[in-house]
């Protein structure tokens, strides 16, 4: 026991910082490989042929899988994190995800099986979003449990940086594509491409990961013998009340994400009239917004506290909501790029505390699944069925009210936040 408490104290700052930020650009890379697939190439090869609408929502609905599939992942890999240790699980959480990617791109389509098609992609959708659910917790955990006094949200945005860089990989490399091959290329098989390619990341991330050791919070619990026996329980007994606030308060995060990435683009370019790789490169550039303000609203966080940084970020989502329709509805590239760059500002300005207020609303011994579940269950009742919701809506009553439902998120995450007795 004294040796792993020996080891932990010689995880580097760069390392540990390092191994946070690699595992959740690869996660996010892959989470988003299939965001976009999920609008420019599932509706086409997995889904019948006819109804193209139908098609899409079909689509989008396997995409809303994994959403239900991350608390699964929180309970299961959160058992293992609380339990045994941060590196291991980390190192489990990142082989499962990275296999469902894979197997993703080599799975046949509907013309060569028919109806397993959807079946099985919705399985590996399932997979992803295991994985996904056991990853966050454990790389936020991994930095913050590591941070020195005053350093603890500037320490926590390093896995959420893996956010944008993932994001902007994935929507690079399907750009590059769209460049370089033909469209019945691309649809033949250059979409598999992305998805067989995380293999690679995935080995990387793995020999990273398997050079840190435990982090000192976690060797503390296991001194102590503090290690509660089923971690899933105790957090729902004991700490429901942050479990309920926590989730709330990550909703409008998870709202405005998936409302200017996934919604964004298939709007789009459906509605809005633009190519595939010109929306794309107007994503990619507003991108750089999302990332360049993570590190802002860290150091905003650990100057005057994480929650009073989401308390007015909240606010100004709630505003910018009202604004969507007329930015984004306007058709215009110059209109549009402002909405996508202002859009993905204000996330990073609210994703780069979140996983540092998170983790400390629980104690050490059930931190691991206490934030990955408020995260997961968020990411159901914020990012699931998002695109699907922002869609109907769009269709059937204006973008306006696309607008009204992600204020409406922001201000319960607002009320949460007031509500919450932390920093």
């Amino acid at each position: 026991m004294q040796e792993a408490h020996s080891g932990a104290a010689r995880n580097k700052p760069g390392t540990v910082l390092f191994a946070s930020l690699i595992g959740t650009t690869i996660e996010f890379f892959d989470f988003y490989i299939y965001a976009t697939a999920a609008v420019l190439v599932f509706p086409k090869l997995f889904f019948p042929a006819g109804d193209a609408a139908a098609a899409t929502l079909q689509s989008l609905a396997t995409f809303a899988i994994a959403f239900f599939a991350r608390p699964v992942g929180s309970a299961v890999f959160g058992h293992f994190g609380d339990r045994v240790g941060r590196k291991a699980t980390l190192v489990a959480a990142l082989l499962t995800m990275g296999l469902s990617t894979v197997i993703i791109g080599m799975l046949p389509t509907y013309a060569s099986i028919g109806a397993w098609a959807p079946l099985l992609l919705a399985l590996c959708r399932f997979g992803q979003g295991l994985g996904l659910g056991g990853e966050w917790g454990g790389a936020v955990l991994l930095a913050t449990e590591n941070a020195p006094p005053g350093k603890r949200a500037w320490y926590g945005m390093f896995p959420q940086l893996g956010a944008p860089i993932g994001f902007f990989l994935s929507g690079g490399i399907f750009l590059l594509l769209s460049e370089l091959q033909t469209d019945e290329q691309f649809f033949s098989y250059g979409w598999r491409i992305p998805f067989l390619a995380s293999a690679v990341l995935v080995l990387v991330g793995l020999y990273v990961r398997l050079k840190i050791t435990e982090t000192p919070d976690f060797q503390k619990v296991l001194d102590k013998g503090e290690r509660v026996k089923v971690p899933v329980v105790a957090v729902l007994r004991d700490h429901t009340r942050m479990l309920v606030l926590g989730t709330l308060m990550a909703m409008a995060t998870f709202v405005l994400f998936y409302l200017m990435t996934v919604f964004a683009l298939n709007w789009g370019v459906s509605a809005l009239g633009f190519s595939r790789q010109h929306f794309l490169v107007l994503q990619l550039f507003a991108v750089l917004f999302f990332g360049l303000t993570i590190p802002v609203a860290a150091l905003l966080a650990d100057r005057y506290g994480r929650r009073l940084t989401l308390i007015v970020i909240s606010a100004a989502i709630a505003l910018f909501g009202l604004a969507l329709a007329p930015l984004f509805g306007s058709g215009s590239t110059t209109q549009v790029t402002i909405f996508l760059c202002l859009g993905l500002a204000l996330m990073g300005m609210t994703y780069g505390p979140l996983g540092t207020i998170l983790s400390e609303l629980f104690p050490a011994e059930v931190r691991y699944t206490g934030a990955s579940l408020t995260f997961n269950l968020a990411g159901i009742l914020g990012a699931s069925l998002a695109p699907y919701i922002a869609t109907m809506l769009a269709n059937q009553y204006g973008l306006q009210y696309v607008g009204y439902y992600l204020s409406i998120a922001a201000l319960l995450s607002l009320v949460a936040l007031v509500l919450t007795r932390t920093k």
